[in-house]
């Protein structure tokens, strides 16, 4: 399998260089992190300047791979929030008679497209808890009206994942999309999400809490790295069945208007199914089976990011694409500033290069990728899209 810009192993750094976190998140206006989230980085010119063994060198103008806070660090967490209690480990996420194709759920059911034009298709990059900057994005693009209601017809609109955590209302923006998606369906379109590596964060550190689980870095449990990766108590707090039904049944990606649209930028979904339709299985079987390691083996390969950038990064994308089908990849998970080199040290903070904000999707890697994540938690932009893209 080719492996794209931060794929390769550091020994003893914990995790592959080219895991999220980025740096500088959690710097948006009103953001208020979680206790113990960490925003202490290396400085540039440590190990994860360099380049990862195998990748080569990044190309002009790109920064080095993010520094890490490892997930498998042994920190000490701060106590759970109050009256959270995890799940039993042996208690199914989905229930043992679903069939992981049969997509049952009236929110994230399609509704066939009504005659033979299917209405506009639009993306929604990472929402990471930001509710009120998706309100006014959706409604910018004629998506929902005044009252958050779906106003678009027979449009088609998907999430690309990470809803929750950082941001101050990540259950809020669950329940906007679970709302969106039945109305949607009931006008003539349809609204579908995709599981992003925060969805897998989450779901574990309710589920497992702090099971020591098997890591590259020492002891590590979901519980600690949700805690230190932004997750909120008070989503925790208001997180019900049925949100945990509703993501739990998320598929990983899917194929649309010749858009391969994942939320994560890395190749590690091609250990999980030569079709778009068997990796969806895959992963949904992952959750099924009830496995801490397992479990936390997905995750760290969906924390997996820059496959596009740099030296091999296009063939990185046509490899992705060679296998599940499309034209363009379309990805959330790294922030647009961090692909560009305006975070990690490229340019002073105060510089005007840096203050430049991100006002569209990026497309890189010989035109074969689009990068959606417009760092809304990073002073950057939550970004919706219509696809294909113009000009």
């Amino acid at each position: 399998m080719t492996q794209g810009a931060g794929h390769g192993y550091e020994p003893g750094a914990g995790y592959e260089p080219g895991s999220e976190p980025a740096p500088g998140y959690g710097t948006a206006p009103g953001y208020e992190a979680a206790a113990g989230y960490a925003h202490d980085y290396p400085a540039p010119g440590s190990a994860y300047d360099r380049p990862a063994p195998g990748t080569g060198a990044p190309g002009p103008g790109a920064p080095a791979a993010p520094p890490v806070p490892s997930y498998d660090a042994g920190t000490s967490a701060p106590p759970a929030p109050a009256g959270y209690e995890p799940t039993r480990p042996d208690t199914p996420l989905v229930p043992p008679d679903y069939t992981p194709t049969a997509r049952d759920l009236p929110v994230i059911t399609v509704t066939p497209d009504q005659g033979d034009r299917p209405g506009p298709l639009y993306v929604v990059g990472d929402v990471h808890g930001y509710l009120s900057e998706l309100l006014a994005a959706l409604r910018e693009n004629g998506l929902v009206n005044a009252d958050g209601h779906w106003s678009a017809g027979s449009a088609r609109l998907w999430f690309l994942g990470d809803f929750t955590d950082r941001g101050p209302d990540g259950i809020g923006v669950i329940e906007l999309v679970m709302q969106l998606s039945a109305e949607a369906a009931a006008a003539g379109g349809y609204c579908r999400a995709l599981m992003g590596n925060h969805e897998l964060l989450l779901l574990g550190a309710h589920r497992f809490g702090d099971t020591p689980v098997n890591s590259t870095g020492g002891t590590a449990s979901f519980l600690a790295a949700w805690r230190l990766n932004g997750g909120q108590p008070s989503d925790m707090e208001r997180l019900e069945d049925r949100h945990l039904t509703w993501i739990s049944r998320l598929d990983a990606a899917h194929v649309t208007d010749g858009h391969l649209l994942v939320h994560s930028d890395t190749t590690a979904y091609l250990e999980y199914g030569s079709s778009v339709e068997e990796m969806n299985d895959a992963i949904t079987g992952v959750l099924q089976r009830s496995d801490a390691d397992e479990c936390w083996d997905l995750f760290r390969k969906l924390t997996k990011r820059f496959a596009f950038r740099g030296d091999g990064g296009a063939q990185a994308a046509r490899e992705l694409l060679g296998t599940y089908g499309g034209k363009r990849v379309v990805h959330g998970h790294s922030p647009i500033p961090y692909l560009l080199g305006e975070v990690g040290g490229e340019h002073p903070l105060d510089s005007e290069e840096r203050g430049q904000t991100v006002n569209g999707p990026m497309v890189y890697a010989e035109n074969l990728a689009v990068a959606m994540d417009g760092g809304v938690t990073m002073d950057g932009r939550l970004l919706v899209a219509q696809l294909p893209l113009v000009g």
